[in-house]
C-alpha cells in the first residue's frame, strides 16, 4: 500500500496526532520512494494475523451485514456484538444464519455474542466491571459498551490490534480497505500505543435524483473543530489537525485498549480525544501511565480511497451524536471559558436552552480484568455465544430459517 507521509505532527504532550494521510495506492510496487510510505503486502499481512475486527450491530438490514461480513480479510477474526432485538421476531438469530453461512463457506474464526445476554452481565460482575450494567446485572444498551464486550474477547485470543468496522455498509470494498488502512497504521508506528482513525474521502448522499460526494458532516464539522480549539487554547497556536473526531472505523493497539477510559454509546469516538488530551496532554495533572508516557501515544489520521455510503438513520440521531459528542468536549478538564462559551452557541440549537450539557456516562480502563475469565464464562454459560473456528462444526442445525445450538469446537 501507498500512502502520503504526513507533512505534519502535532505534539501535545505525550500524544502524537498525525495530519491526514492520502492513501494514494491500495498496491504498491514496494520501492523506496522519499514522497510516500511504501508498505509491502507482506507486512500488511502480518498484522492481519494479530487483529481482530468488532463489529457492533443493532438490527442492521441483513444484506449490508453480509456485505460487511464478507469484505473483512480472512486473516482477521470477526466478533460480531449484538444488541438487535430478539422478539417478536429474533433477528440476533438471523445474524448467526448469515454468520454461519459465511463461515461454511470460507473457514474464517468468527465469534458472536449477544449484547443483552443475562450471563455477559454476569460475567463483568464476576471480574469486578460493574460501570455498564443496569441494577438487573444486564449490560446496558450502547454501542460503546458492545465495543467494550469486543475488545475482552479479541483481549483473550491474544490479540495485538483491535478495529471496528460498522455494520450499515453498502459498499463491502470499502470495508476491505478500512481494515487494510488500520494494518497499513500499525506498520508505521513507533510506539506501542497506537490508535488508527479513517477520515472517508467522501459521504455521498442522494440530492435531487443523483449522487453529491459530500465531504464533511455536520457532526463532524463540530465535533472537529472543539476538539482542535481545546488544544489551540492550551498551546496559544491555532490548529485544524484533528480530522476524525467521529471515526466509527478505528482501530487501537491492544495495549492502548487496556488504558482507555470509553464514554457510553456514540459518544466513545470523540472521548477517545478528550481522554487523551486530559491524560497524556500538556495538562495533565498526575502520570497515571508511566510506560505510556515515555513511549508516547501516536494517533494515524487516515483517509480512505473509497467513500463511504451507508444507511441515513435521520435527524434526530444525528443531533443525538452532536450532542453527546460536543458534551464530551465540554465537560474535559482543558475546556476553559471561551470554549464553553463557543459550545453553548452551537448546542442551543439543539436543546433549545442554555442548559449545560449533560455528561456522560465514562467507563473505567479495561486492563484489570480477566478477559481469559470472562471469555471462558462466556463460552461455558451464555446461551447466545458462538464460536466458529478454522475448520470448525456447528453443533445444532438450521430449523426453520433459524440457527439453533452452539458452536465452540474445532475439528
Amino acid at each position: 500500500m501507498l500512502l502520503e507521509l504526513p507533512r505534519h505532527t502535532e505534539i501535545f504532550g505525550s500524544v502524537k496526532i498525525h495530519e491526514l494521510q492520502r492513501v494514494i495506492k491500495l498496491d504498491s510496487g514496494g520501492f523506496e520512494n522519499p514522497r510516500a510510505c511504501d508498505i509491502t503486502w507482506d507486512d500488511i499481512k502480518s498484522i492481519l494475523k494479530r487483529l481482530a475486527i468488532i463489529v457492533p450491530v443493532k438490527n442492521e438490514n441483513l444484506h449490508l451485514l453480509d456485505g460487511v461480513l464478507r469484505a473483512i480479510p480472512f486473516d482477521c477474526t470477526i466478533i460480531v456484538v449484538s444488541n438487535s432485538d430478539r422478539v417478536p421476531q429474533d433477528i440476533y438469530n438471523m445474524e448467526k444464519e448469515v454468520i454461519t453461512s459465511i463461515h461454511n463457506l470460507s473457514q474464517q474464526e468468527f465469534i458472536s455474542i449477544h449484547q443483552k445476554d443475562p450471563e455477559v452481565g454476569f460475567a463483568f460482575h464476576d471480574v469486578g466491571y460493574d460501570s455498564l450494567l443496569e441494577k438487573d446485572k444486564t449490560v446496558r444498551d450502547g454501542k460503546s459498551e458492545g465495543m467494550i464486550i469486543g475488545m475482552l474477547i479479541a483481549k483473550s485470543l491474544g490479540k495485538d490490534f483491535i478495529g471496528f468496522v460498522d455494520a450499515d455498509n453498502y459498499v463491502p470494498g470499502s470495508v476491505r480497505e478500512y481494515v487494510l488502512d488500520y494494518a497499513a497504521g500499525f506498520c508505521m508506528s513507533k510506539t506501542p500505543y497506537t490508535m488508527v482513525r479513517l477520515h472517508w474521502r467522501y459521504k455521498p448522499k442522494v440530492v435531487e435524483d443523483r449522487l453529491y460526494f459530500k465531504k464533511w458532516g455536520r457532526v463532524s464539522e463540530a465535533t472537529n473543530r472543539y476538539l482542535n480549539l481545546l488544544i489551540s487554547t492550551c498551546t496559544g497556536f491555532e490548529t485544524g489537525v484533528v480530522l476524525t473526531g467521529n471515526a466509527g472505523e478505528h482501530a487501537l493497539t491492544t495495549n492502548l485498549a487496556d488504558i482507555m477510559e470509553y464514554s457510553t454509546g456514540y459518544s466513545v469516538e470523540p472521548y477517545h480525544f478528550v481522554y487523551l488530551f486530559d491524560t497524556f496532554g500538556l495538562k495533565a495533572e498526575e502520570i497515571l501511565y508511566p510506560d505510556a508516557f515515555n513511549a508516547g501515544i501516536e494517533i494515524f489520521q487516515i483517509e480512505t480511497l473509497n467513500p463511504h455510503l451507508h444507511e441515513e438513520k435521520g435527524q434526530v440521531h444525528i443531533n443525538s451524536m452532536l450532542l453527546s459528542s460536543l458534551s464530551t468536549v465540554y465537560h474535559s478538564k482543558l475546556c476553559n471559558d471561551h470554549v464553553m462559551s463557543e459550545l453553548l452557541d452551537n448546542l442551543v440549537d439543539i436543546l433549545r436552552s442554555w442548559e449545560t450539557p449533560p455528561q456522560n456516562v465514562i467507563m473505567p480502563p479495561i486492563g484489570g480484568i480477566d478477559a481469559d475469565s470472562f471469555t471462558k464464562m462466556l463460552e461455558s454459560h451464555a446461551e447466545t455465544f458462538t464460536w466458529l473456528k478454522h475448520e470448525g462444526v456447528m453443533e445444532g442445525v438450521i430449523e426453520e430459517g433459524y440457527l439453533t445450538g452452539k458452536s465452540v469446537q474445532s475439528v
